[in-house]
């Protein structure tokens, strides 16, 4: 699907550069204006949106970063890239302490400028998404799945197809990969989406409660129960009823829970009559249950059922060309103090070459410690974990920038079939500069 068309301004007292950049920059979904002065600039400004401002630093009517910081200050869900002439270490700082989202000096390398503008416009767009999730947070809170990669679309074609269904679904994947993030995206595609989702870890069920606390109990119904009392089935009554860690289940509760499964009805502990109910059931685990079934630790009838729609969720490592779009989301959600925070490039490579046991989990973990631990927003080597950078050096498996771009495009080329304009428009990228990266990948 053809992404939405997004406005570029282009803010430079030259002419031949402003003619220049509107030329390479026009081309699949962008629109480019230009503007000889702050002042015109504005008033354009006022007139519509910009998804990305390209700027000169030096301009006739302005001092220094005075645009940028009126800018910055005025307008949301816009990203500002510095060009300048004059440019030195100093004054790049100090343009992305006022929030630029990069800086490049002339003579500028066009290719690096479109990749710096598709990935601007990415963030804004990100950005724009998690507001909005942020404002409809409650029981119809939407859930995205952050990932372009070959396996990610598979999941949510996955998602897409089971979530109108009845069906139990299995979903499957160490710890840390995002199985809960998989549980509500199907809640929230389902028929059931109106109402809350209920979610337990079975790991922190006690076992000789645990039954009580999935089906209820009636009062007297065992040493304790002092009273009559709801379990999970009757809160997940017409809606959904995730159990996380379902390995964890005690053998003696899954035989109860499978017969609650096939027939919708179950009984509370010490009651006589059965209940009816209309449950959607989600299962996940990240242990290989036909082996605990072989080895007699998990109920092979209650295995089966469960299994009927596997969806397994992969590793971080084997992703690891989503890791830039899950590193500009979680800077995004995670930042609370307004301030815009970015890895440099060494930074990002040491990100790139850890193998990331811990998952997605990790990563954000990471991440949240790094921002703490920046200089305006500015997160280097020194910000991260010693044992990332460490494995990162001495790691026999390198993954270089240029090296996950290439395999990155290479999978989208390989998504759309070989559609270079449709491969172009998903990535954020102009067509001429896909046909560039190509041969250049062919020359290598």
């Amino acid at each position: 699907m053809p992404q939405d068309k997004y406005a570029i301004l282009v803010i430079d007292d030259e002419e031949p550069i402003r003619r220049l950049l509107q030329r390479e920059l026009s081309e699949g979904n962008r629109e480019v204006f230009t503007a000889e002065s702050a002042q015109q600039a504005m008033q354009l400004i006022n007139e519509r949106h910009f998804s990305v401002i390209v700027m000169d630093l030096r301009l006739p009517d302005v001092q220094g970063l005075e645009l940028l910081v009126k800018l910055k200050e005025s307008l949301s869900n816009t990203e500002v890239i510095m060009i300048t002439g004059h440019g030195d270490v100093d004054t790049a700082v100090e343009a992305m302490k006022f929030g630029a989202y990069d800086f490049i000096r002339k003579p500028f390398n066009l290719e690096r400028l479109d990749l710096l503008v598709a990935k601007a416009h990415q963030r804004v767009v990100l950005e724009r998404e998690n507001a909005i999730l942020r404002q409809q947070a409650g029981a119809k809170n939407d859930v995205s799945f952050i990932g372009n990669s070959k396996m990610i679309n598979e999941i949510m074609f996955l998602v897409n197809k089971v979530a109108p269904a009845s069906i139990p679904v299995l979903i499957t994947g160490e710890s840390g990969v995002g199985k809960d993030v998989v549980a509500r995206l199907i809640h929230m595609r389902s028929n059931c989406c109106g109402k809350p989702i209920i979610i337990k870890n079975c790991a922190s069920l006690q076992k000789e409660l645990a039954r009580s606390e999935l089906f209820g109990h009636v009062k007297g119904a065992f040493t304790g129960a002092d009273d009559t009392r709801e379990g999970l089935l009757a809160f997940a009554d017409e809606s959904t009823l995730f159990l996380d860690e379902i390995g964890e289940l005690p053998m003696e509760v899954q035989a109860s829970l499978l017969r609650a499964l096939e027939t919708q009805t179950y009984r509370r502990v010490g009651d006589k009559e059965e209940r009816k109910v209309n449950i959607r059931f989600l299962f996940a685990t990240n242990r290989h249950l036909a082996e605990e079934v072989e080895k007699g630790r998990f109920n092979e009838a209650f295995y089966h059922r469960i299994n009927a729609f596997h969806i397994k969720v992969p590793r971080l490592a084997e992703r690891k060309e989503d890791l830039p779009l899950l590193v500009d989301y979680f800077l995004s959600i995670l930042n609370t103090d307004g301030m815009e925070y970015r890895l440099i490039d060494s930074a990002m490579a040491c990100v790139l070459r850890y193998n990331w046991p811990g998952n997605v989990r990790e990563l954000r973990n990471v991440l949240e410690r790094a921002m703490i631990l920046a200089e305006n927003g500015i997160i280097t080597e020194r910000c991260l974990p010693r044992e990332l950078v460490e494995q990162s050096e001495n790691g026999d498996d390198v993954f270089t920038l240029e090296t996950v771009e290439k395999q990155h495009i290479l999978k989208m080329l390989d998504v759309f079939e070989g559609n270079r304009q449709k491969t172009a428009e998903t990535l954020g990228i102009s067509r001429k500069t896909l046909y560039r990266k190509l041969l250049n990948y062919a020359a290598g």
